[in-house]
């Protein structure tokens, strides 16, 4: 039943929290994001607990520093079995480029598979006006294909993006490249604090591999049916 397209964010604070929904959604869904608010409230002990369940997870801390430093941080977190970490593609090449050769390296000592690393575009929450107060001239979209670009460039598997963008970082950066896409709604649902969203069929047509989604799942009144509504939709996409 469940689609490994589909990560549900665990954007709330306690392990509690965290196992009331994780039991509610079942066999419906396999992957879970955990956050910054997840994992600075809770720690690695809802890895753990996720894993016990036969769950993968993306790690969603977006590490941003000098290269050696982000290196040695995705090393460290290594130990705890997940299945992708991310940085910020604004780092730059290098610290991109030596945070993915440092983990594969750390992987083969280890003899594991090495964890997807993928990098994190323009936050979905960004829109036109707050990137010109930035000083930024360009276009939010040209950006992040550019990011994307160097993110391959330097040995990345993927990025995050907005669903928008995805048609033209596929284009951009082939089949091959993870497009990780939060900013997903269903018709009908609140926008929150995003800005440059779609819905789950627009998305997975637009070339996303992987669909982030909290808020329409967390605060539904049922969240496993709001979860298999989703599936069904991201099935229907592909037919």
């Amino acid at each position: 039943m469940a689609d490994n397209r589909l990560i549900v964010a665990l954007d709330v604070h306690t392990l509690d929290d965290v196992k009331k929904l994780v039991e509610e959604l079942g066999d419906a869904v396999s992957y879970y994001k955990i956050g910054m608010e997840l994992y600075y409230s809770a720690g690695p002990g809802v890895i753990d607990y996720l894993k016990e369940k036969n769950k993968n997870i993306f790690l969603d801390l977006k590490l941003h520093d000098i290269p050696n430093t982000v290196s040695e941080g995705l090393c460290s977190l290594m130990k705890h079995g997940v299945s992708i970490f991310n940085v910020h593609a604004s780092g730059g090449y290098t610290m991109m480029k030596t945070a993915a050769d440092k983990i594969r390296q750390e992987a083969e000592k280890l003899n594991i598979e090495p964890p997807k690393l993928i990098a994190v575009t323009v936050l979905t929450s960004m829109n036109e006006q707050d990137w010109k107060d930035m000083g930024n001239t360009d276009l939010i979209s040209d950006r992040v294909v550019r990011l994307a670009k160097l993110a391959k460039k330097a040995g990345m598997d993927g990025v995050v993006a907005s669903p928008q963008e995805a048609t033209m970082i596929r284009q951009a950066c082939g089949d091959d490249f993870l497009i990780v896409t939060p900013g997903v709604r269903p018709a009908g649902s609140d926008i929150n604090d995003q800005s440059r969203i779609a819905t789950p069929a627009a998305a997975l047509q637009n070339g996303a591999t992987h669909l982030v989604i909290g808020r329409p799942i967390r605060a539904a009144e049922n969240p496993r049916q709001a979860a298999l509504k989703i599936l069904e939709e991201m099935e229907n996409a592909v037919k």
